[in-house]
């Protein structure tokens, strides 16, 4: 199946300060786009992989689960750590659960994470019965687009496909056993509002996790895409100087673009 117009991966090749970006569960590369040109912008090497199943349809993302998503950015992380002398990665909504389980595996090579509305549990009430039925129901009403701007949509499907849930718990199951390897730098933003993400998922991240550089910041008017919303500057600018923080030659005039 062909990808969705805007939906599509994004790479743009900087300095040697390297950003991958993990879109979240059934959305695509779209919403991480504006924060990616904007990295991109200050001189970053950036990558924004495109998870399997994601991008097309929904059916499509049936014969996918949690192993072919984690692959997919655990890729993108060696490429980024072969071509820059240090990488961060940064996730929205599941892709900050799959950056986590990068920080987790990659220790030291991953120099900081920033998360922005993390996923830690499915909170949806019938979520204890997505290993029955995924076998009989194949799809629920999907979740993209909660966004509070006006004008502004998420690509992203109108359905969720059960089989991929159930898979996606199994990975947040899993993640939780690894939480406390995680002790790179980390920088978190939630939103006030979330439709999709219990804000109480970030607390909760945060006391399983062993970092001790840790920034906690509230988005006052965002949703859950929040990259795609009105603190979405905010977040750009943030996560930038966290970078600018942790990797020295960021800021340097012509370091960052690797003059």
């Amino acid at each position: 199946m062909p990808v969705l117009p805007g939906a599509e991966p994004f790479r743009h090749e900087g300095g040697e300060v390297g950003v991958l970006l993990c879109h979240g569960f059934t959305s695509t590369a779209q919403s991480m786009r504006p924060w990616a040109e904007y990295l991109a912008g200050q001189g970053l090497t950036v990558s924004v992989p495109l998870l399997p199943g994601h991008g097309t349809r929904w059916q499509d993302m049936q014969l996918t689960g949690w192993q072919d998503w984690y692959a997919e950015v655990d890729r993108a992380l060696r490429e980024l750590l072969e071509r820059c002398a240090k990488v961060f990665v940064f996730g929205l909504s599941m892709g900050g659960a799959l950056t986590l389980r990068l920080a987790a595996r990659h220790g030291d090579a991953v120099a900081g994470i920033v998360l922005v509305n993390p996923v830690n549990k499915i909170n949806d009430p019938l979520a204890f019965a997505l290993p029955v039925a995924q076998h009989f129901l194949r799809s629920t009403p999907g979740i993209a687009s909660d966004i509070a701007k006006p004008g502004v949509a998420e690509i992203g499907y109108t359905r969720v496909p059960t089989r991929a849930a159930a898979s996606l718990k199994q990975f947040l199951k899993l993640l939780d056993t690894e939480l406390p390897q995680v002790t790179q730098p980390v920088l978190l933003l939630h939103s006030r509002q979330d439709h999709v993400v219990d804000p109480a998922d970030s607390a909760r991240i945060l006391a399983r996790i062993s970092s001790t550089d840790v920034t906690e910041t509230l988005l006052e008017q965002s949703y859950h895409v929040a990259t795609l919303d009105h603190d979405a500057e905010q977040i750009f600018a943030d996560s930038f100087a966290f970078v600018g923080r942790l990797a020295e030659s960021v800021g340097r005039e012509g370091a960052a673009s690797g003059g």
